[in-house]
């Protein structure tokens, strides 16, 4: 007996089975050893969630799901059910830039192709169907139960429709990593990557639905300007690797323009970056100030940014996107701590030189993994039980930073320890 899906016949014979089961098996092998893994034991954790990365993508486009489940709960029982079915642009980039870090790049190519397909002549959206497709209605489907008797259960997502101003800037910085390593940007791409920097510039003092697009009213999201500082920022730098000098001056005075605003209406008295202008909630998309590069991590802001969220927007140790009572994102009910905000946790305690924390806190959530080494979006802080779609793109990238991040920590340490304090010249 074999198993089929769709109109690919199934084998007929044992050889004919045995056959394509090795191919398979050779595929995945093949894939995982052009990755560079270190010699660590957290290599397994790595390569599995590598290979989770690239078993969400979509082969014939390229295009990356968020998860291939829709309306597992992320509160059992509450409404906070999503179609995670569908690549949004600002997972897929990221994965992209968690692969490149195990030399796993191949996948850039197909991923900026099929940007460049769905983005050559309109704005790009927020999401698409792995197809392309840029109509993605979300509708409830009333006969049915979802997990455990979860309600209700959607099918497509209405976050298609949303502004995300921080779409310009993951995309432009995977873009930018990805031409850095090869010394050249592609000539197609570039007509995509001018219209969405100057999106980025002229839209940057807009309010926007965020990151974790909440069904609120738009605000002015600290985490969504900084991503438009990224998106000015990246694109002046691939304008120079592209020969275009007068994008370049252009481009970095309005950075630096974005990046004034944020210092002042995005940090609190005590320095501390904030969620949304003239506000003084937490937000753990702050964590990426020092990740992207915006100040570095020796800036106090940042540290008292890293400390504050770790020490005050934390549930038993594990870290909340943002406190429901702060936040107005159109929904009832809570939530559990979000997995790759505890991953972006770890990144950024090794940034402001906090190891041993980071490192108590990573061996934490890897005792999280499913029996096959697989997260949700999500954990429940006292029982550690998994909410929300699964597997979640999200969590893996982030894990596969955070990791990285602690090994080469771990391999500065060494190298500082049998590194002479003094030698004579």
């Amino acid at each position: 007996m074999a198993l089929s899906w769709a109109s690919m016949p199934p084998p007929r014979t044992w050889e004919e089975a045995t056959q394509k089961q090795w191919q398979t098996t050779e595929f995945w092998r093949q894939w995982i050893t052009v990755g560079e893994f270190p010699d660590h034991p957290w290599r397994e954790e790595l390569q599995r969630s590598a290979l989770t990365l690239k078993g969400l993508t979509y082969a014939p486009t390229g295009a990356l799901v968020a998860a291939p489940t829709t309306s597992l709960p992320e509160t059992p029982g509450g409404e906070r059910n999503w179609d995670y079915r569908y690549t949004w642009v600002r997972d897929s980039t990221f994965a992209l830039w968690a692969l490149y870090t195990l030399g796993l790049d191949r996948e850039a190519d197909d991923f900026f192709a099929f940007i460049r397909d769905v983005a050559a002549e309109d704005d790009l959206q927020v999401m698409y169907g792995i197809g392309g497709e840029r109509d993605l209605p979300e509708s409830v489907v009333e006969e049915l139960d979802g997990y455990d008797g979860a309600r209700p259960v959607r099918i497509g997502n209405a976050a298609v429709q949303q502004r995300q101003l921080d779409v310009w800037g993951t995309m432009l910085d995977s873009v930018y990593l990805h031409a850095k390593s090869r010394d050249q940007l592609p000539e197609q791409l570039w007509p995509v990557l001018l219209r969405q920097v100057e999106q980025a510039a002229a839209h940057w003092r807009d309010p926007d639905h965020g990151i974790w697009e909440v069904r609120g009213e738009p605000r002015h999201f600290t985490s969504s300007k900084l991503m438009c500082w990224v998106a000015l920022d990246r694109g002046a730098r691939l304008a120079r690797l592209h020969g275009q000098a007068e994008y370049v001056v252009k481009w970095e005075t309005i950075a630096d323009e974005i990046h004034a605003d944020i210092c002042t209406n995005g940090v609190d008295e005590r320095g501390v970056f904030v969620q949304a202008y003239g506000t003084t909630g937490l937000d753990a998309s702050l964590l990426l100030v020092p990740l992207v590069r915006f100040l570095p991590a020796e800036d106090p802001r940042v540290r008292a940014t890293v400390l504050a969220i770790a020490d005050e927007l934390t549930r038993n140790g594990l870290v909340l996107r943002y406190r429901g009572d702060q936040t107005d994102d159109g929904l009832s009910g809570t939530e559990g701590t979000f997995t790759i905000c505890s991953f972006w946790l770890v990144s950024a305690l090794v940034e402001i030189g906090e190891v041993g924390r980071a490192k108590a806190l990573c061996e934490r959530l890897l005792s999280y993994a499913s029996p096959l080494g697989l997260y949700a979006e999500e954990l429940d802080p006292v029982s550690g039980r998994h909410l929300g779609n699964f597997p979640q793109a999200f969590t893996h990238l982030a894990l596969i930073n955070a990791l990285v991040h602690l090994i080469r920590a771990e391999e500065a340490d060494r190298s500082t320890l049998f590194t002479p304090a003094h030698r004579s010249t």
